[in-house]
């Protein structure tokens, strides 16, 4: 389950992953939001790793990032190109950015 950071909110995309386990989806909303806002900036998109019990509580560990989400994130574009070309790079990172990233 990929959720964004601090603005998880109960709809579609959370719904067809926490409906059929019988999940409270507003409970698991408050609960991710509380736990990454304060360590990611809002919209990040997060891995989450969720347990559900027989009781219909849960539990769930946070992820971190996509590499991909950092890759762009460091060159500084907002989303891949349209029209990859293997002649023109569409970005740049340094060696040190790829250290943090890994």
């Amino acid at each position: 389950l990929r959720v964004p950071s601090g603005t998880a909110r109960p709809g579609p995309a959370i719904g067809q992953a926490l409906g059929p386990l019988g999940i409270n989806m507003a409970e698991f909303c408050k609960q991710f939001n509380e736990k990454t806002e304060p360590m990611y900036e809002k919209g990040v998109p997060l891995g989450v790793r969720l347990s559900a019990f027989s009781d219909r509580s849960f539990k769930f560990d946070v992820r971190s990032p996509p590499t991909s989400y950092m890759i762009l994130k460091c060159a500084g574009l907002s989303k891949g190109p349209a029209n990859p070309n293997p002649e023109v790079a569409s970005g740049y990172i340094t060696p040190e950015q790829v250290y943090e990233i890994a």
